[in-house]
């Protein structure tokens, strides 16, 4: 698989300098990690999970959750876990070559070790799973769950702890849950693939939900626990892991309180546009579709994940994967600054003007974000120099 692979040809030549590279469950941990892209949740109980999983990754989706916790009722457990075993029974027998990255929310350790007996053969079409309500407690029993499963099995299995306990919430048993979990996911790091943020758990510890008006960062509360959460588990000295953006919980159609804050300009610089002859919208049209789809404060929250250190993202509705996509693609600004300052420190460090004339590029503290974007740059592709985001979200909208 790979991302925006669902485009034509034609069309991702026109959008990219460096094209995005191909992957599979196989690859590194580290380019998995970078590649999860829009995390896209479906609850197991779908009857028809196997056509889903498939139209998704038709769409761009190259990684799902298919969950059996928060998403369905406490009753529908059983019935869940046998569809999820049949459907995927099923997937597997077709192949499973048309399937993104599969992992499974599981409530307990217990159900984690079962289901992998149950998939049998078929638990190869997983990439892992993940595992809710983390903390020092009730972390090792998980992780202990995964190290059997994966000798059970034969299959590599990757762990993704989600951080939304009332103790990450709580000011006074944060410190000692973060430093705990650190400790705890680094006797087992060639186990965890990425941390995921809970965002919707920690607000409900205060009776709080955001508004499609606001993004996470907008609610001290939870902007304070990111910040610490990233603080501890997403330093960029080889003791870090992947840290994944919150979910956005809305998608259309409602009344907005607030104008939308996405400039214009960009979309009437992207026009005109034809980069396929299947009907590419004009920027124009892709803000407009942006703004009917309540897109504009995703995409607000996105860059604030950027810029906080996340990457990749939670996500409840396929419209919004489009947007995480886009915006993960790397600019041909920020690879030709990556590139000059890597350059620059494997020539012992220094300061130089960047080539687009408007930045500082220090290559001895910037040499990890260059190490970072090159990732990207991998798994996402870079942009070619006249190609806009709006270009890329149209393109991914369309294809």
């Amino acid at each position: 698989m790979r991302h925006f692979g669902h485009l034509a040809d034609d069309v991702r030549s026109r959008l990219f300098l460096k094209q995005p590279a191909a992957f599979d469950r196989r690859s590194d941990a580290s380019v998995l990690a970078t590649a999860l892209g829009a995390t896209l949740y479906s609850p197991a109980t779908r009857p028809t999970l196997v056509a889903d999983i498939r139209k998704q990754a038709a769409r761009g989706v190259v990684s799902m959750v298919l969950c059996l916790e928060d998403a369905i009722a406490d009753h529908e457990v059983p019935d869940a876990e046998a569809n999820l075993v049949a459907q995927l029974t099923e997937l597997w027998s077709a192949g499973g070559a048309d399937a993104p990255l599969l992992f499974v929310r599981v409530r307990t350790p217990g159900q984690l070790t079962d289901l992998t007996r149950r998939l049998g053969p078929a638990v190869a079409l997983l990439t892992g799973y993940v595992l809710p309500k983390f903390t020092e407690e009730s972390g090792g029993p998980f992780l202990e769950a995964l190290t059997a499963a994966e000798a059970q099995s034969g299959q590599r299995l990757f762990a993704m702890p989600v951080l939304e306990s009332p103790e990450l919430a709580h000011l006074e048993s944060r410190r000692e849950q973060l430093f705990g979990i650190e400790r705890l996911l680094a006797k087992h790091r060639e186990r965890i693939l990425a941390v995921r943020l809970g965002v919707t758990d920690l607000c409900s510890a205060y009776g709080l939900r955001r508004s499609p008006d606001l993004t996470a960062y907008d609610v001290a509360l939870v902007a304070g626990v990111i910040a610490d959460v990233v603080n501890v588990l997403g330093r960029a000295d080889g003791t870090g892991h992947t840290v994944t953006g919150p979910v956005w919980e809305y998608f259309p159609v409602q009344e907005r309180m607030f104008k939308p804050q996405l400039r214009r300009t960009p979309f009437v610089e992207a026009e005109p546009s034809p980069v396929s002859g299947r009907g590419y919208p004009d920027g124009l049209a892709v803000r407009r579709r942006i703004i009917e789809h309540d897109l504009d404060g995703l995409l607000r929250e996105i860059e604030l994940d950027r810029a906080n250190g996340l990457l990749g993202k939670t996500c409840i509705h396929p419209s919004h994967v489009p947007a995480v996509h886009a915006l993960s693609v790397v600019t041909h600004e920020e690879y030709s600054d990556a590139l000059d300052i890597l350059d620059r420190h494997r020539d012992g460090g220094g300061v130089s003007r960047s080539a687009y004339t408007n930045k500082m590029n220090e290559a001895k503290p910037h040499r990890a974000w260059a190490e970072r974007v090159l990732l990207r740059a991998e798994v996402f592709g870079v942009a070619r120099e006249d190609v806009s985001f709006a270009e890329l979200l149209g393109a991914a909208l369309c294809g």
